[in-house]
Parts: structure tokens; C-alpha cells; sequence
């Protein structure tokens, strides 16, 4: 019997090129006689790309979790700058050759290989040899973003604080205090204005010149088919913002002028934005990282075992990095790693109520990782953001039932989730406004500076509430993009957390009209990987992939009804 293809991949270290250029050369010359060698060739390819993928995760977790070592920073910038570059024509020499293969046809036949071999297609039509070095290039410089960030700090009653830290301050009870820290943070932010700026205008011209080196007029209609959203069109991402434009703003309104009644304040400042309502300090879930994992251990032990084992091993294997310190990137990521099979969660906990969200959004990714873990092909992994956040917006919700492993205090826990559900109705008007604001720039791309921010303007009046006066911090407020680290780093990944929303939504209020079913419709959906179209896997889940303003309409109707018995 014939030994199945394979490639020598076990204990290899990739120093450099040359030392996995001998495995892509052996790929493209391997003869495929059979079906059945097409699959193994095509297992040997998914187990290169998942080696490959996994080396560079590291680096780029490494430099991340310590932006002020050079050495980490040149590790990750040596396999963007010396290895990647020779990837990307052998990549498309695999391509061709898996669409080429006589064998393919039959395989279409399977809604995971179909959809697999349409993203092979779409990425041969959008190769050019000439944006190898275009693509470097916006790699280097969408990373200098999170240098510049982490390099962010406040001095604050004697203390150094990184941003994350000092924002938990804007929850204090006390006005006074609230606005002083308001004003070190946009002060801080201010002296890179210019410099975020200028990295901006450099991004937005490379990745002009990379989209009309593709035949596109403009980066904008290039990204949409690169992140192959084949079940939705930029006209739907309009329809979105219409949505939530007339749907969900009018909910926002609501509860900002409940905010401003509650604070008794004659009109709202952007530093009364984040305090408690009723004036009560901040929520305290957690004191530290470690604090933060096991209360989550405990907490997801409750929903079902399996959710609680992921994060463990996590933990056992060094997977998690939470604390915010200086020196840190900013934001938060949960990074599959192909080969280890677990992955690994980085953010920036404060002891905010805000981290237990990012972390149980974050272990959503998690479980989500570990359950496709062992489909066939890295490519049936490889979820659109669309599904991939279905998955964390998710578990928001979900895991709220279980919040009392953060909070012991009945009122705390309230608190929590009336937050939580708060912020789902702020979190789509700020989603519409990046998206937009996104469209605005890539289909103007000689605006300048001054334009940028009169456009910024316009789109945050369209989806805001109009109802916070900003006298005085006129520049910050035409900055707010600036904190958005997508906006640098992955454009036009951001629309995806609007419907994963509205999906999220959707799930919980399956679970929750459906009890006997628990948690396996969320689970079912996951598992499918990228196997079956966006819309399948959202209706595994319980839920529609659909923003029309009547469903729109009907998922907020029920958030609200669910907020309104929490204030009861």
C-alpha cells in the first residue's frame, strides 16, 4: 500500500527562506493522479500553511506583549520583511495549481470545499507580484501603531498609569476627578496626534496603490472582495448603517437622557459618560490577571465543562497574558495557533468591569479555536470575522447567567448585566460610525487632514445621540479615531462586530425562548468552522444573518424588554 503524501515539517525551525522553500518547491511537484491524492495533497499544504501561520503568531504575540524589546520587534519584522515576501508567489503557484486540478470539480460537490476553493479563487484573481513589497510595507507600518500606543502613559496622584489603567478612573463618582483624568488622556493622546496622522496618510497611500494595482478603483472595493465576503455587498453595509441609524440611535438617545436625569446634570460632558448612573464607584470583578482567570475557569465551568477546560489549559500552557502594564500593545486578541491547537488571549486588564467582558469575549474566540480545532484542512479554521465574532459577541451574553462567579453582591451582578446590555445598544451606533467613517477615507483618498476630521465630524453627529457637549475638547473629539486600533492595523475588520452583534443577539434569545436546548445550537455552529455560508452557521446558532430594520427593530425590542426587568 502506498504511504500517504506528506511533508517534513515535525521540529522545524524557520530561521529563514531557505529553510521552508525546499517544502513549497516539493508541493508544487508533486504529481496528483487520484482524488485521493488531491486530498493528501491538500492536507500536506494545510499542515504547511498551519506551521507556517503558527511561527508567525508567535512572533507577533512576543513583540506584542513587550513592544520595548528591539530584538522581538525585529523577530516579527525579519519574517514580514525577509520570509513572508517569498511566500506570497509560491502561494499563488499552490493556488493555481489546486484550482487547476482536474480532481477539483468533484470536490465542489462538499459545501467546505466549495467554499474553500471559491477564497482560492478570489485570492488568484487578486495576486499582483508588484504589491509584494506594497504589502511589506503596510505590514511594518500598520504595527508602529501599537508601539506608538503602548508608549502612552499618564502620571496620575503620583503614579504612572498606561491609558487602560487611568480610563478606569472616568468611572469615579467624583465629577471633578472624572474630568481631570478625561483631560490627561486626551492631553496624552494629543502629543501623537500629528504622528498618527502622518501614519495614516502613508497606510491610506499604500493601500490605494495596492488596490489599483488590482484593477480596483479604489482600496475600499478592493478589501471587500479580499476578505471574501461573498454573502454580502457594500450596498448591504450601507443598509446596515441605515438600520441602525433608525433603529438603534433612538435607543441610545433614551438611555443617555436616563443618564443625564440620573446624574442630575443640566447637560452631559464626555467624562460623564462611563460613571454609574445612580453615582455608584466603579464594579471591581476581579484584582488582578490571576483573579481574572480563575473567576472565568469558575464562571464558564457553569455554562458547561468543556467551556471551563479550554481556559484552563490555556492558563496550564502560559496561554494567557491580561494584565495592562506599560510597554504593552493596546487592545485585546485571542491569536489561533494552528499546530498548539489551544490559543492565546492578550489584553489589558484594569480591574474594570470592562475586562471581564473583553475576557469573556475573548474565551468565546477561545472555545471557538478549540472546537475546530481538528477539522480537516486549516482552511475549514479559517472563519470569516463574520462568524469569528459571532462566537465572542456570543458569549458575551450568554455567559451574564454566570457573572455572579465575578460578582457575590445580588446588586453588583444586576449592575453587570444592565451594563453589559447598555453597551450593546452603544457599541452599534460606534460600530456604524468606524465602518463609514472607513468608506469615507478609502473613496476620498486625497483628502486632507482637515477633511478627515469635518468627515469624522459628520458621521459621528449622523450616528450619535447629539446629547454630550464637547466645548472645550472640540480636536479631541475630531480625534476619536484615532483610539481605534482597526482603523491602522486591519481595515475595514470592524462591520463584522455589527452583525456579530445582531447574530449575538439573536443566539441568546434562542437560548433563552428555547431552554432545552441549552447551549448545543451555539456549539453546533461553532464546530462548523467554515464549512457551510455565514447564514447556515447563523442559523445553526438560532439566529439570522440579516440587518434589515424590521429584525433589527425586533432583536433591540428584546434587548430592551431584557433591560427593562433588570431595572424593575
Amino acid at each position: 500500500m502506498t504511504a500517504k503524501f506528506s511533508l517534513p515539517i515535525s521540529g522545524k525551525k524557520i530561521g529563514s527562506w531557505d529553510d521552508i522553500a525546499p517544502l513549497f518547491e516539493t508541493l508544487e511537484a508533486h504529481p496528483i493522479s487520484s482524488e485521493s491524492d488531491f486530498k493528501d495533497w491538500l492536507k500536506a499544504l494545510s499542515d504547511l500553511e498551519s506551521y507556517i501561520s503558527e511561527d508567525l503568531a508567535w512572533r507577533y504575540i512576543r513583540m506584542t506583549c513587550d513592544t520595548e524589546n528591539e530584538e522581538l520587534e525585529n523577530d516579527y519584522l525579519s519574517f514580514v520583511s525577509n520570509i513572508q515576501p517569498h511566500i506570497a508567489p509560491w502561494d499563488d503557484k499552490l493556488n493555481k495549481k489546486l484550482a487547476e486540478c482536474i480532481f477539483a470539480e468533484a470536490l465542489k460537490k462538499d459545501p467546505a470545499y466549495a467554499i474553500y476553493f471559491r477564497r482560492v479563487e478570489k485570492d488568484i484573481k487578486l495576486f499582483r507580484e508588484e504589491n509584494i513589497p506594497v504589502q511589506v510595507r503596510l505590514q511594518t507600518n500598520a504595527q508602529k501603531f501599537g508601539s506608538i500606543n503602548a508608549a502612552m502613559t499618564v502620571e496620575l496622584d503620583g503614579k504612572e498609569l498606561t491609558l487602560q489603567q487611568a480610563a478606569v478612573h472616568l468611572k469615579s463618582t467624583d465629577r471633578a476627578k472624572r474630568e481631570k483624568v478625561f483631560g490627561l488622556i486626551q492631553n496624552r493622546r494629543g502629543e501623537d496626534r500629528k504622528t498618527l496622522d502622518n501614519l495614516l496618510d502613508d497606510l491610506i497611500k499604500d493601500r490605494t496603490l495596492l488596490a489599483k494595482n488590482a484593477g480596483f478603483s479604489n482600496f475600499r472595493d478592493y478589501m471587500h472582495e479580499a476578505l471574501w465576503r461573498f454573502d454580502y455587498t457594500v450596498e448591504d453595509c450601507f443598509a446596515f448603517h441605515d438600520a441602525v441609524e433608525k433603529v438603534v440611535v433612538p435607543f441610545n438617545r433614551e438611555l443617555t437622557e436616563k443618564r443625564r436625569i440620573a446624574l442630575n446634570l443640566e447637560k452631559l460632558r464626555p467624562w460623564d459618560l462611563d460613571v454609574d448612573p445612580q453615582n455608584n464607584p466603579a464594579l471591581h470583578p476581579f484584582e488582578n490577571g490571576e483573579d481574572l482567570a480563575n473567576k472565568t475557569i469558575e464562571a464558564f465551568g457553569k455554562l458547561d465543562p468543556f467551556f471551563a477546560e479550554v481556559i484552563r489549559t490555556m492558563k496550564l500552557k502560559g496561554q494567557l497574558d491580561l494584565d495592562s502594564r506599560k510597554g504593552k500593545a493596546p487592545g485585546g486578541y485571542n491569536y489561533p495557533l494552528a499546530v498548539t491547537g489551544y490559543p492565546f488571549i492578550f489584553m489589558n486588564a484594569a480591574s474594570a468591569h470592562r475586562d471581564l467582558e473583553t475576557m469573556v469575549h475573548e474565551g468565546g474566540h477561545a472555545i471557538h479555536s478549540v472546537l475546530t480545532k481538528d477539522l480537516e484542512l486549516q482552511a475549514f479554521k479559517d472563519c470569516p470575522s463574520e462568524v469569528a465574532e459571532l462566537a465572542s459577541m456570543s458569549m458575551e451574553l450568554i455567559s451574564m447567567d454566570v457573572w455572579n462567579s465575578f460578582y457575590s453582591d445580588e446588586n453588583d451582578w444586576k449592575r453587570a448585566r444592565r451594563e453589559q446590555l447598555e453597551g450593546v445598544i452603544q457599541t452599534l451606533p460606534w460600530i456604524a460610525t468606524v465602518d463609514a467613517f472607513q468608506h469615507w477615507l478609502y473613496t476620498n483618498e486625497n483628502h486632507s487632514i482637515a477633511e478627515r476630521k469635518a468627515a469624522w465630524l459628520e458621521i459621528s453627529k449622523r450616528f450619535g445621540t447629539g446629547m454630550v457637549d464637547w466645548s472645550g475638547w472640540e480636536e479631541a473629539q475630531m480625534y476619536g479615531w484615532q483610539k481605534q486600533l482597526h482603523i491602522y492595523e486591519v481595515p475595514f475588520y470592524y462591520i463584522e462586530y455589527g452583525f456579530a452583534q445582531l447574530g449575538a443577539i439573536g443566539t441568546w434569545k434562542h437560548r433563552i425562548e428555547n431552554p432545552e436546548e441549552n447551549l448545543q445550537p451555539y456549539k453546533d455552529a461553532l464546530s462548523l468552522g467554515y464549512t457551510r455560508s455565514i447564514p447556515e452557521i447563523y442559523k445553526a446558532a438560532g439566529a439570522r444573518f440579516d440587518f434589515s430594520p424590521a429584525y433589527v427593530k425586533e432583536l433591540f425590542d428584546f434587548v430592551d424588554s431584557e433591560l427593562n426587568k433588570l431595572e424593575a
